[in-house]
């Protein structure tokens, strides 16, 4: 089976082809640089996806967020759940944890601007 996939690691963009056996990822062929090797083959075994979001803080703002490091796509819509479950106190500054290990994978989510 053959599946094409365009590159997000970096600004080039390469359009990949990927040719997979039952599954399983055989070959790529379209990658300028090891890095879109390897996430052709993270996208198709275990795709992960970053979660950018906003929380409210304990004066009403909105203080934005996002996940310190991609987790599982399948577990994007539970993190948005614990996002927004969420009541941030005022003050934090950016990089501040509002969640710890997020749904156990071991991420954050994290400050990443002013509360607006």
């Amino acid at each position: 089976m053959e599946r094409k996939l365009t590159c997000i690691i970096c600004p080039r963009g390469c359009d990949m082809t990927l040719y997979l056996d039952d599954g399983k990822l055989i070959s790529v062929d379209g990658n300028a640089c090891p890095r879109g090797k390897t996430y052709a083959e993270d996208e198709c075994t275990h795709p992960k996806r970053s979660v950018t979001s906003t929380v409210r803080t304990e004066s009403g703002r909105l203080q934005p967020v996002k996940t310190s490091a991609a987790i599982p796509k399948e577990l994007v819509f539970a993190c948005m759940d614990e996002i927004n479950s969420v009541v941030a106190p005022d003050g934090l500054s950016i990089g501040d944890a509002v969640i710890s290990d997020v749904l156990g994978t071991g991420v954050d989510v994290v400050v990443t601007g002013k509360a607006i």
